[in-house]
């Protein structure tokens, strides 16, 4: 059986925003038991991740490591067309990734105790997001 589900949602601009629950939520509806949850975003400039829910310090640290890494307006990058954060957001999305894959037992995602599923958004502006929630399995 499978089961598939777009989330749409409007950031803030540049952060995380916590899908855990939606997601979840969208494995019970599927009504499979045991199988797989992959989750995907339909962008270039925003990527998924599984990281600790418990601190958001976890998250400041890792958005300003990543600002260190592909910070906005370097001049290493050409493309440039929608201002100085658009190449670095491309960069971020590559090296952190558009999707995720999770096991599904009980009607539920097996995740860890500090363990939630984000939308790491890469731009500095408020976007509009979508995130396609597919379930296989029984």
């Amino acid at each position: 059986m499978v089961f598939q589900h777009t989330l749409s949602l409007s950031t803030r601009g540049r952060g995380t925003h916590d899908l855990t629950r939606a997601v979840r939520e969208a494995v019970r509806d599927s009504g499979i038991r045991t199988g797989l949850c992959h989750v995907f975003v339909q962008h270039t400039s925003a990527s998924l991740m599984l990281c600790e829910n418990a601190d958001p310090a976890v998250r400041a640290d890792l958005e300003r490591f990543m600002a260190r890494l592909a910070p906005d307006g370097d001049p290493l990058f050409r493309h440039d067309d929608e201002g100085p954060d658009d190449m670095p957001a491309h960069v971020r999305t590559v090296l952190t990734g558009a999707d995720l894959t999770l096991p599904v037992a009980g009607g539920d995602c097996v995740l860890g105790t500090w363990q939630g599923v984000y939308l790491w958004e890469h731009r500095t502006q408020a976007q509009r997001r979508a995130v396609t929630v597919t379930v296989y399995g029984e």
